[in-house]
């Protein structure tokens, strides 16, 4: 492995861990000795890596501007375009216009030669069926999920029926050809799916139910694999 690659695998080696990253934990994980890393680790700060820490503590690399360009290999940077596109055809305003922005600093970051691949790229997304126009605030709605605050919406099922719901937000999962809201429902008392244009009246509660989101979203995963092993439609659908 040459040095660069070697310096490119420490730098993704520090995004990867969990902050502080031990020198043993770095060395194990690029396959190096830990007087290497502590030597790498001097080089990337003269480079101008922004990295707090010291043997024995560990070490946590913190984002700069004056951070050397990315790299990538061609088809992580195709996988890259096709991810922003399809954000850009199918989630919220605010959510594609993200997307957009992404790419173009992205594209700012890049060397010349993959910048150029980036703007040429031979995939892309595109949607001649666009989702369901969604009606309430999903930025505000991912803001309390990430938040982990419950929140309560008029919701119109299937068969048209209305209903008040109060739920904590658990993540929002685009699925076919609708964004769903995944959820812990307090009606319900159990874990349900929700699509985003059947809700309206959206209200962001001052309820926590900090720190349970991470956990619950395992297990709301879990038991949805399983019911979809048996069955093609899960009941956690409302």
């Amino acid at each position: 492995m040459s040095r660069t690659d070697r310096l490119f695998q420490l730098m993704q080696a520090l995004r990867d861990l969990s902050p502080p990253a031990t020198a043993q934990a770095l060395a194990q994980e690029t396959g190096v000795s830990e007087r290497t890393i502590y030597r790498d680790i001097d080089t990337l700060r003269g480079l101008g890596a922004v990295i707090d820490g010291e043997a024995g503590f560990g070490f946590t690399l913190i984002e700069d501007a004056t951070l050397p360009p990315l790299g990538f290999v061609p088809e992580e940077i195709e996988a890259l375009v096709v991810g922003l596109k399809e954000v850009m055809e199918v989630a919220d305003p605010s959510l594609a216009n993200a997307a957009q922005s992404a790419l173009t600093k992205l594209k700012s970051r890049l060397p010349e030669a993959q910048a150029h691949r980036l703007k040429h790229a031979v995939l892309t997304a595109k949607r001649f069926h666009k989702p369901p126009q969604i009606s309430i605030d999903a930025g505000a709605l991912r803001q309390a999920a990430w938040e982990e605050r419950t929140v309560a919406f008029d919701y119109g099922d299937a068969k048209g029926q209305r209903t008040t719901r109060k739920v904590d937000p658990l993540a929002i999962v685009f699925m076919q050809s609708a964004h769903c809201l995944m959820a812990y429902c307090h009606l319900r008392k159990d874990f349900r799916a929700f699509r985003l244009d059947r809700m309206v009246n959206l209200d962001i509660t001052d309820r926590s139910f900090r720190p349970r989101r991470i956990p619950m979203l395992r297990e709301f995963k879990a038991r949805l694999e399983a019911e979809q092993a048996q069955s093609a439609n899960p009941r956690a659908f409302d």
